[in-house]
């Protein structure tokens, strides 16, 4: 039998994996999750450490692109595991 939701009643599928591989899956899923973290810290310094050299010696770079696109990264990385809850569970 098919189930709208125009009825009222709102869809509850069970999981049809084992609990053997679920617990794998989230596994590797947090690895990479810190992975990406780690990622985007270390960019931030490298970022910061090669602005604060540039200015030692008075070269002007575009840095600040640069540290814009490491923090659009880690913003990506922070918000990738939300919106995966928020679709898949």
């Amino acid at each position: 039998m098919y189930r709208y939701l125009a009825d009222g009643g709102v869809p509850d599928p069970s999981p049809n994996a084992p609990d053997a591989l679920t617990n794998k899956v989230d596994t590797v899923l947090g690895i990479v999750a810190w992975a990406g973290t780690a990622a985007g810290v270390a960019g931030v310094l490298i970022t910061g450490a090669m602005m604060s050299i540039s200015m030692r010696r008075g070269e002007g770079s575009e840095h600040m692109g640069r540290l814009g696109m490491v923090l659009g990264g880690c913003v990506l990385v922070a918000a990738a595991g939300p919106l995966v809850n928020f679709v898949f569970v």
